[in-house]
């Protein structure tokens, strides 16, 4: 998967004769507040790590998780305590972002939204933020900012209307201590 720094910002700009599959995406990217399968963490990244390092018992790393779903919500497999929003299509993930949010701050983060190259500007990074916004209202949107400097034009674009506007942000305490505790 690619990130979509290189994707032109206007997400929902959408060019003329799209193919069967940039149809089918659009129509993924539709459904991103209706048809959601949530997996509530039961593997945490402990269990995983612990699986990794002792993989005569488990085969090793954890594949990722897949949802019979066009949106699946579940823990992100690369940061511990985030959850990652994804999109699949035909058995393919073809969007994913990962997000953590602090009810108590009132703050929400997104990282790394990252759309397959053949799905891009079919509206998936808009969908998925907006859903991932109305399930968590009243928030402040933000990012960690680690990719600003070469997908400006994408966040500003995404941001747009946003509360917050997915400008950098640390993380606060809540979440740096969910985030961060040990093993």
């Amino acid at each position: 998967m690619t990130d979509n720094q290189s994707a032109d910002p206007a997400d929902g700009d959408r060019p003329a004769g799209l193919s069967q599959h940039r149809r089918a995406a659009i129509n993924v990217a539709a459904l991103a507040d209706r048809v959601v399968a949530v997996a509530e963490p039961g593997t945490t990244w402990r269990t995983a790590l612990w699986r990794w390092l002792r993989p005569r018992s488990s085969g090793g790393w954890p594949e990722h998780v897949t949802l019979d779903a066009p949106w699946q919500d579940t823990a992100s497999p690369e940061r511990p305590g985030w959850r990652e929003r994804a999109a699949n299509l035909d058995g393919q993930q073809i969007f994913a972002v990962d997000y953590l949010t602090c009810a108590p701050c009132g703050i929400g983060w997104v990282e790394q939204p990252a759309t397959e190259p053949d799905y891009r500007r079919c509206g998936l990074a808009r969908a998925a933020l907006a859903a991932v916004r109305t399930e968590h209202p009243g928030l402040t949107w933000h990012t960690l900012g680690r990719h600003l400097s070469d997908s400006r034009a994408f966040w500003i674009a995404i941001g747009t209307d946003v509360p917050g506007s997915y400008t950098p942000r640390r993380l606060c305490h809540h979440a740096h201590a969910r985030t961060h505790s040990r093993v």
